[in-house]
């Protein structure tokens, strides 16, 4: 009789608990698994039965029982193959056992006892470090992601076989995985395919984007079809400050747990710009599921969230998207789980200003039937719209502006503006950490850092009556005019810095909606 420990990692939200495997191995024939194991890690003693005899090794003609501890929390996925496999090897003595348990030890097995890669592997090698495990087994295509972790020893495998010789005292068959963060930040920092020199004209557009960009605001963009709305909204994360390394680990995390890292990929260092279509379900957008998942707004956490034709998705699925633009997080509860994932996004929306998309173009005329426009703004509800900060105006661009030839402004230098006036901010709440930015400031830090003079008071009064904003949309200008004081150098929220934000308010105007 032998009974041996090994160790692996389980993903709850965006989080490693380490799951014991205890494999005891006694006089009898049966094959007992234990602890919650799902149907994938039932079927794993088929792949695993396979693997070990195609490697040349034995499985056991005893009584093997497997216990998954902790034993009340529900195990699932196939990356739970090798921490078995080597458990039942070390169990049989047909490998030393000495070294097994100072690793965490993951993958998938094939028949033939390669290994297929896994999801979830930063935060489980993240967990390892944290109790002090000396190093992660992974498949290979998962070394890279994991090797983020600095002070643990990340080996990725091809196969079984590799990693039986590895702990049999052939060290070399491993090769460790080195990885140089500051190195990779550097590298990827102008990667993007597409830049603001792209779009000619649309000035005033690139002004309110870059003003979106600096201060960590939601925007919409209305205008007819053709006039570059999409366009725009793709090049916003070209102008955004690049993640922090804080930022790039967790952001990694959650696509580590989604399974959305490409094969061999490692840390994410630009931010991420998700698009969802609008057929997507409300599951698919905030997470979930019976198995759950990341959503589309934990995905675009610190980045873009891009919601194309806005009016196009189904309110319901809109409306999901209320709770987590404030609260910045989002809390799957189900009768047996509750879950917790980041959704620190920019929401980035385009829409037509009607079904035919030409109301209130200079040129063509609108189609549409009476009242059809104000069905058609109705798909949006005021308290979605309520939070968002900017609503702009995206007019066609002119022909002499599409044939011009004149040097258009780089990404890199908006950014620049950006990140000048990020660092502001960040000196603004360096006492408060959970604030990132303007748009994400409370309603006393409001108070405390937007005061303005009798004049713009007056201004924003007589905007409150005539346009009938909420008192969340009067702490959104105030939000917004704090972010044009800091790109324009000043400490003070002036007159024009007021009536700009307003400016940013059309579709709380009148004319939207009649």
């Amino acid at each position: 009789m032998s009974f041996v420990k090994t160790f692996g990692g389980a993903v709850f939200g965006v989080d490693s608990t380490t799951i014991t495997v205890e494999v005891n191995v006694s006089f009898g024939s049966k094959y007992e698994l234990i602890g919650l194991p799902d149907n994938a890690i039932k079927e794993g003693a088929s792949r695993i039965r396979a693997a070990v005899k195609n490697i040349g090794y034995k499985m056991p003609g005893k009584k093997v029982v497997i216990n998954m501890a902790p034993a009340d929390i529900r195990k699932e996925g196939s990356a739970y193959d090798m921490t078995i496999a080597i458990g039942i090897l070390a169990g049989t003595e047909q490998i030393p056992v000495e070294e097994i348990s100072q690793y965490i030890i993951m993958g998938e097995l094939s028949l033939d006892g390669s290994l297929n890669p896994i999801k979830g592997a930063l935060p489980i090698a993240i967990q390892a470090r944290k109790e002090g495990f000396k190093g992660f087994i992974l498949p290979k295509q998962n070394a890279k992601e994991a090797a983020i972790v600095n002070n643990l020893d990340v080996f990725g495998a091809e196969n079984l076989l590799d990693v039986v010789r590895f702990f049999e005292g052939e060290k070399s068959v491993l090769k460790k995985e080195v990885y140089d963060t500051r190195e990779h930040f550097v590298e990827n920092l102008n990667a993007s395919e597409v830049d603001f020199s792209d779009v000619r004209g649309q000035t005033n557009i690139k002004r309110a984007l870059e003003i979106a960009a600096a201060g960590g605001h939601n925007v919409i963009l209305i205008g007819p079809p053709g006039a570059g709305k999409t366009m725009l909204a793709k090049r916003i994360s070209t102008i955004l400050p690049p993640l922090e390394l804080n930022e790039a680990l967790e952001t990694t995390k959650i696509h580590s747990v989604a399974g959305k890292l490409p094969s061999g990929s490692s840390l994410l260092s630009m931010r991420p710009f998700r698009s969802p279509h609008h057929t997507v379900s409300d599951v698919a957008l905030v997470g979930g599921g019976q198995t759950p998942s990341p959503g589309e707004i934990s995905l675009a956490n610190n980045g873009v969230l891009f919601l194309d034709e806005l009016p196009e998705f189904k309110r319901a699925v809109l409306e999901v998207l209320r709770q987590p633009m404030e609260e910045r997080r989002i809390t799957i509860s189900r009768a047996r789980f509750t879950v917790d994932y980041p959704a620190n996004f920019m929401l980035v929306a385009s829409m037509n200003p009607c079904p035919c998309g030409y109301y209130n173009h200079p040129d063509k005329e609108c189609v549409c039937a009476p009242g059809v426009v104000q069905r058609y703004m109705q798909k949006i509800s005021g308290p979605l719209l309520d939070r968002i900060d900017l609503h702009v105006e995206v007019t066609p661009v002119s022909f002499n502006e599409l044939i011009g030839k004149e040097e258009c402004e780089q990404s890199s230098e908006i950014r620049g503006r950006v990140i000048k006036s990020r660092e502001v901010q960040h000196k603004r709440f360096e006492e408060w950490p959970q604030i990132y930015c303007n748009a994400q400031m409370p309603s006393q830090k409001i108070r405390e850092f937007c005061e303005i003079d009798e004049l713009s008071n007056k201004l924003l009064k007589n905007a409150m009556e005539k346009l009938g904003l909420s008192a969340r949309a009067y702490d959104r200008i105030l939000k917004v005019a704090r972010t044009i004081a800091d790109l324009a150098g000043t400490e003070e929220i002036k007159f024009e810095h007021i009536a700009e934000a307003i400016h940013f308010r059309s579709l709380d105007r009148d004319g939207w909606a009649s």
